[in-house]
């Protein structure tokens, strides 16, 4: 079975920061999950890089990582109308090394 992995892309509102990387510093490890990383690529520029057991640990995992993704949904920036706060994506390690 192959492994798995999601990006989610955000922006936290400057004033909000702080209480953001608290937050996620509480992020439980889900089951199926192997391992979460965040990275900020610009200032208050968020991407959490997620890998999986598989497509179903991930998929099994949605409702709660939403459910704590609603937790600090009020320190984020609107990305845009369509795609809310987040910009997710997932998909099959292809390559890894």
């Amino acid at each position: 079975m192959a492994k798995f992995m999601n990006i989610v892309r955000c922006k936290v509102k400057s004033s909000s920061r702080e209480e953001y990387l608290k937050i996620i510093n509480e992020m439980p490890k889900f089951d199926g999950q192997i391992s979460a990383k965040f990275v900020e690529t610009k200032p208050n520029e968020f991407f959490m890089i997620g890998e999986w057991n598989s497509e179903d640990d991930i998929a099994k995992a949605r409702p709660k990582m939403i459910e704590f993704l609603d937790k600090a949904r009020h320190t984020l920036e609107e990305l845009s109308p369509e795609l809310g706060v987040t910009d997710p994506h997932s998909g099959t390690i292809i390559v890894e090394k």
